[in-house]
């Protein structure tokens, strides 16, 4: 199989990609009481044409500054989407309002004109831009101000996005993030690899979702030029990495339908050999991003959010 054909981009003379199906765009919605949670777009690096997209429940909305914090990064293996995609806007819409909380959903470069570490250093900008919000609340966005509890940040990242808030974390653990406390990370169903084939990769190497010759193209795109796929961006198992052991507690979501599990279940092992506290759910019936297709999956994706933020994560725990 031809996988730029799969998925419908070509790659030009200048390294940059033509993408022609892209979800569409969903806009920031500030005023609209009927929506589940409002929101807007605010600047993040304006020399990298960053952004982030904040999140804010309609009602009922609880006392001051009591709302957690969830940064979210959205997947599409490094080279596709955005925060703006109507299927992540959805999601964020309804994590802001079930949970409820502040979401912050961050606008990443994209490779391959941006390969990492491009889009970990704009997933750090954003911690560093909320840090600067809370040590300047006089100057803070009036949202922030008013409901933000900022002792309770999460990253959150789905696919690709689950790989840049696993960086991210990884990066925050080695600063004082004072006044943010971060006190978890969420992975569902991280995006990695490796040389050596899994056996869930080579069992579901037809995949209808990241079939074999894609999920290489999409690693191939996004690491530097020259890396393989045992670099440590792909593969966090490769080596022992600085920090792991002060990662916060971590939720691992996967599917048994996914190529990917295999790898979930190796970062999984890893973190808790390291002595990182792990919580893995897996659902029996899923693939690849089902929860973009499947309503009662997104539903089942933002209860485990839920119930990990407010620290309910290890009532029905299943083990990948």
């Amino acid at each position: 199989m031809d996988p730029f054909s799969f998925l419908n981009i070509s790659l030009n003379p200048d390294g940059s990609l033509t993408r022609r199906a892209q979800f569409p765009a969903a806009p920031a919605a500030m005023s609209d009481p009927s929506l589940p949670a409002l929101s807007k777009d605010l600047p993040l690096n304006p020399t990298h044409h960053t952004w982030i997209r904040l999140f804010l429940p309609t009602s009922p909305l609880p006392a001051p500054n009591t709302l957690p914090i969830i940064f979210y990064f959205h997947g599409g293996g490094f080279i596709l989407f955005s925060a703006a995609s109507a299927p992540f806007h959805a999601s964020c819409s309804s994590l802001s309002a079930s949970l409820p909380a502040l979401v912050i959903a961050v606008e990443y470069r994209l490779a391959p004109e941006h390969r990492l570490p491009a889009a970990y250093h704009d997933a750090n900008d954003a911690l560093l831009w909320l840090r600067e919000q809370a040590l300047n609340p006089s100057a803070a966005d009036p949202w922030l101000r008013a409901h933000a509890d900022y002792s309770r940040c999460f990253l959150l990242g789905s696919s690709s996005g689950g790989n840049i808030a696993y960086r991210a974390a990884l990066h925050a653990a080695k600063f004082d993030l004072e006044p943010l406390g971060l006190k978890g990370l969420m992975l569902n169903q991280p995006y990695f690899g490796g040389e050596k084939r899994t056996e869930s990769e080579e069992r579901m190497a037809k995949d209808k979702i990241i079939p074999l010759p894609v999920n290489d193209l999409m690693w191939q795109l996004s690491l530097q030029e020259g890396a393989n796929r045992e670099h440590i961006f792909c593969n966090p198992t490769a080596k022992e990495e600085e920090g792991v052991e002060r990662l916060p507690r971590c939720l691992i979501r996967g599917y048994v339908g996914d190529p990917l599990i295999d790898r979930q279940r190796q970062l999984a092992r890893m973190l808790k050999k390291r002595g990182v506290k792990v919580v893995e759910l897996l659902e029996e019936e899923g693939h690849h991003a089902v929860e973009l297709f499947k309503p009662e999956k997104a539903a089942d994706f933002v209860e485990h959010v839920r119930g990990f933020v407010c620290g309910l994560a290890g009532v029905g725990e299943h083990k990948l």
